[in-house]
């Protein structure tokens, strides 16, 4: 689907689970009929406006699944990656989490404790906690549009996102005022990725907003550089100003209809990547001992896991071919079943975790850097200024 959490609410597990065990006679026969089927049985029908759940007022805490004045998902963090102190923080991350409603409504409400508790444990805690070493960290809740807007847009799917698009719209609002003239990040995955880059479009790029932004960090969506308003996709570790973006599949990935703009597959070659090893030219193998680790917050036993991937960016995907063992409880099991062979959309964050925090700082320092005052640059870097003419 559009996105999808580690965990899910019951009664997504439930469904899931149950739906794992009615088609299992699916077995060799082709995943993306069990996925067209779920779409279908999960179609909202018309789109009414009027159905939609009241917007959120973002001067509540209750509007937001994190910010750096709560204890949330979005602190957590292993000892030797320790949390810097959000009061303290040069800079800000503006989080925008995956789908985590499955219901028969084109938006999701924000009041639902199941819910929420999915975008905890599906959001800020296994991905917007990995930007809490550089900056401090917003994620607003948001009327959320159901998945099949973004596998199977078409009119009603396109109102439903417009819904979730205010929200993110006045979320940023809100966030601006708190963090000040900080430089900020724009993060998101799958669903968020997809907002975060209307909103990058439509409210940052040929604005002075734009000087702000260190990077934008848009994963597991289909996202090119037309969608984010021509900026450019990250060359090196330290650009800035730019798209990271990709999508992690394994050799053997079949698309299926869970896939985002599921009928039109040959959208994944448009998909900007980049290679989150390497930083760099992203037709070149990454190994896996170039990988910083993955960390999995939803694990009894949550640790580094070093050299557990590598990477490679191959007709608009991230190809994974040497992968560790995915630690997954059944409910997360079932969901990787249903995306399909090797799509690793679920874990695109976790896979790469160390290296998505430490590039975060990286870009964050340059920039820093690249804004420094005069008195803040060592006096070996000050420019000297032009010699005067010599006088005849």
């Amino acid at each position: 689907m559009d996105a999808s959490p580690d965990r899910l609410p019951r009664t997504a597990v439930v469904a899931l689970v149950g739906l794992g065990a009615l088609t299992l006679f699916a077995v060799g026969r082709r995943l993306a009929t069990v996925d067209q089927w779920l779409m279908d049985a999960m179609d909202p029908g018309p789109f009414s406006v009027d159905a939609a759940p009241p917007p959120p007022d973002y001067d509540q805490a209750a509007a937001w699944a994190a910010r750096p004045d709560t204890v949330d998902g979005a602190d957590l963090a292993l000892p030797e990656l320790p949390a810097i102190d959000p009061a303290s923080a040069p800079a800000a991350v503006f989080y925008l989490h995956p789908t985590t409603w499955l219901g028969q409504a084109w938006n999701g409400p924000l009041d639902d404790p199941a819910v929420n508790l999915a975008t905890e444990d599906g959001g800020t805690k296994i991905q917007a906690s990995a930007f809490n070493g550089c900056c401090a960290v917003w994620a607003p809740r948001y009327r959320q549009a159901h998945g099949r807007a973004f596998t199977h847009p078409d009119d009603r799917g396109r109102a439903a996102r417009d819904i979730a698009f205010a929200d993110v719209s006045a979320a940023f609002d809100a966030f601006l005022a708190q963090v000040g003239d900080r430089p900020f990040l724009v993060v998101g995955h799958s669903q968020g990725a997809m907002l975060g880059a209307r909103l990058v479009r439509e409210r940052i790029v040929g604005t002075p907003l734009q000087d702000r932004l260190v990077a934008t960090f848009l994963i597991g969506g289909r996202i090119g550089v037309d969608d984010v308003g021509g900026l450019p996709v990250c060359a090196a570790a330290d650009d800035l100003g730019c798209l990271v973006a990709f999508n992690a599949r394994g050799p053997r990935y079949q698309g299926g209809g869970l896939e985002l703009d599921a009928l039109d597959p040959d959208t994944l070659k448009d998909r900007a990547c980049v290679n989150p090893l390497s930083w760099g030219d992203p037709g070149a193998h990454a190994p896996a001992g170039a990988h910083g680790g993955a960390v999995f917050f939803d694990t009894p036993t949550p640790r580094r896991l070093p050299a557990f991937a590598d990477a490679q960016c191959v007709d608009g995907l991230l190809r994974v071919t040497e992968l560790g063992d995915l630690e997954r409880d059944l409910p997360s099991r079932v969901l990787l079943w249903l995306m399909g062979p090797q799509n690793y959309h679920p874990v695109e964050f976790q896979l790469f975790y160390v290296d998505i925090r430490a590039n975060a700082q990286a870009r964050v320092d340059a920039w820093l850097a690249a804004h420094a005052a005069p008195s803040q640059v060592p006096p070996s870097q000050v420019p000297l200024p032009p010699s005067a003419p010599e006088t005849p």
